[in-house]
């Protein structure tokens, strides 16, 4: 009987070190707060968040699990991370490029909305306000009930965003701002290519920025190349200031690059009635 046994004991033992053996067993199981990322690019600068997902779970939130008037992680488990492409604002306020923890001190009518310069930690437990990079306040607002917490982007335009935090009926933003138009500014003034240049041109008349370069290049764009885009948009600028003698001149030259054209501008037509009535004033 005592030789059974301990015969038993042996082979148990054994099985018991086959399991345990990392190479041959490994134990995983999904978190309680899912991570998530969400990237979003304002302009021409991109902005990710990447957190975990905490679940209501029929928990009191707001006041409770989440505690008025302390930091907290804006998440769960490590702590939440925005990352800048570009220098921005938050809130109307600057801020430099790179990686950031995100964390909040709410409370009933306003929250704390702040930006760590240690991104990687542990939730808010080792959280020191000297590291701090940023600090706004924010008012949060009733919303539609979400189990998960979850971050969006919301009213995109190429010069701002609000990052929304969402979770049980509550919802927080604050907005970030890019310097979209600096962006095309510098880049144009980086390329000597007549597509760029003609590009950049358009873009700083139709947004009203930087008048005066975007004539110089709209006028090395022509120098470099004269094309269909390039004459027949100096030409609508010319005849917007007046001068129709130079943009029925420039407009018909525009004319016949257009149609010689192995693809036809789409807008070749309306510009040709353009130019006929250029030709009756």
């Amino acid at each position: 009987m005592r030789r059974s046994m301990i015969a038993l004991t042996a082979t148990l033992l054994t099985a018991l070190l086959a399991i345990s053996d990392p190479v041959q067993a490994q134990f995983n199981m999904p978190r309680p707060s899912p991570k998530a990322s969400v990237t979003q690019t304002i302009g021409l600068t991109d902005v990710s968040i990447s957190y975990s997902r905490p679940g209501v779970k029929n928990r009191t939130i707001w006041g409770e699990l989440v505690p008025f008037g302390k930091v907290w992680r804006l998440g769960a488990n490590e702590a939440t991370i925005i990352t800048l492409g570009d220098d921005v604002t938050i809130e109307g306020q600057p801020l430099a490029r790179g990686s950031y923890s995100l964390h909040a001190i709410p409370t009933s009518e306003e929250w704390t909305i702040i930006f760590n310069k240690v991104a990687e930690q542990w939730g808010s437990y080792n959280y020191k306000q000297e590291e701090d990079a940023l600090r706004v306040t924010v008012k949060p607002e009733a919303g539609p009930f979400v189990e998960r917490m979850l971050f969006t982007f919301d009213d995109i335009t190429d010069e701002s965003a609000l990052v929304t935090l969402a979770w049980e009926k509550l919802r927080v933003s604050f907005k970030v701002g890019v310097n979209t138009q600096g962006k095309v500014i510098n880049s144009a003034k980086a390329t000597l290519s007549p597509r760029a240049l003609f590009f950049a041109a358009q873009y700083a008349y139709q947004n009203n920025v930087e008048l005066d370069q975007a004539a110089r290049w709209l006028d090395a764009s022509i120098a470099l190349e004269e094309n269909y885009q390039n004459l027949s948009f100096k030409a609508g600028l010319l005849a917007k200031a007046g001068n129709r003698k130079e943009a029925v001149k420039l407009g018909e030259k525009a004319l016949a690059l257009g149609k010689a054209a192995q693809r036809i501008p789409p807008d070749l037509a309306a510009f040709e009635k353009q130019l006929l009535e250029w030709k009756k004033r």
